[in-house]
């Protein structure tokens, strides 16, 4: 019998063998949901059997975690744990983890990616051309443009190496200043005014905080060039959609790509209608490399609680 049981959420987490072998190879069984029932209802039913959860997107309130009497750890797949009530994970003693790193370069990957897709209306030409009705939209060039990055750390650093090889002049707003960082790869930190007037593409890399809920809204969409294109590759939420949606129909601003949305997928929202959004599924992540690396981690992290109650990437409150 095994010492612990562990419930993984996150569907990506089996596309590879890696981290499941790793869990089975110290005496953990893996508890999957099953994929024809409703997630919620699932976890509801399997979380006060577990030990530990290697968990998506779903949130974990203080009711479900307070359900849970043997549950010691959330390790979530990824670096957001803004659906984690970590006030009621700390009243009952669980510990919260992330991946910090683990997917840093396929995130950075996706948002230039997105970018350049926006820049040059990629999915418009590729859409109407399989429609054989081909367009040619006037494009805009990347290269030696500014860049503005909202967010200095990790994935935003990512996206700083690239653009420079971009020849862009990279402004970023963060709170917190790597001069050393910003000497080495030509990047000015700036206020967050400064950069939305100045910047032609605008990235988007800081977490799902009250402070940072609507942190870009219509306010901020009248300081951009007409020309801007914005990309959010971090949580739905960050942007206030209703004032994107105004802004792109009015011109305002040029073009926006969204992995992150506050409904995921954005079936129904009406960003869909207009040909100058790109969205995708909070797919940033989804690569060989991150699926590799995020469960891996998830998996040491969940490991590393049930056998020593602590853990290096454990967020508090």
């Amino acid at each position: 019998m095994a010492k612990y049981k562990v419930l993984v959420t996150s569907k990506s987490f089996f596309s590879l063998a890696d981290a499941k072998d790793f869990l089975e190879a110290n005496d953990c069984e893996v508890v999957r949901p099953d994929a024809s029932k409703p997630l919620a209802e699932e976890v509801a039913a399997l979380l006060p059997t577990v030990d530990a959860v290697i968990a998506g997107l779903e949130p974990y309130t203080e009711e479900l975690i307070a359900s849970a009497p043997n549950l010691k750890v959330i390790s979530r797949y990824g670096v957001g744990y803004d659906k984690v009530d970590l006030a009621a994970a700390a009243a009952h003693d669980v510990k919260v983890t992330i991946t910090v790193g683990a997917n840093e370069n396929s995130v950075a990957d996706l948002a230039m990616a997105l970018m350049l897709c926006a820049a040059r209306h990629v999915p418009v030409m590729d859409r109407t051309l399989k429609e054989k009705a081909s367009v040619r939209p006037v494009g805009v060039e990347m290269w030696q443009k500014t860049l503005g990055v909202v967010g200095g750390g990790r994935i935003g650093k990512g996206v700083c190496k690239r653009a420079s090889g971009f020849g862009m002049k990279i402004l970023c707003y963060d709170v917190v200043h790597d001069e050393a960082f910003a000497k080495e790869y030509g990047v000015t930190y700036v206020d967050l005014e400064t950069l939305l007037r100045e910047a032609d593409f605008i990235t988007l890399h800081v977490p799902l905080f009250d402070s940072t809920r609507n942190m870009i809204g219509e306010k901020q969409f009248d300081m951009m060039k007409p020309t801007a294109v914005i990309v959010n590759t971090a949580r739905g939420g960050v942007i206030d959609e209703d004032a994107l949606y105004t802004a792109l129909k009015e011109g305002k601003i040029a073009a926006a790509g969204l992995d992150a949305t506050v409904e995921e997928p954005a079936y129904n929202s009406p960003l869909t209608t207009l040909d100058n959004c790109i969205l995708t599924p909070h797919a940033g992540a989804t690569t060989i490399d991150a699926v590799r690396n995020m469960g891996l981690l998830a998996a040491e992290n969940a490991l590393d609680v049930l056998n020593t109650g602590s853990c290096r990437y454990t967020v508090t409150k």
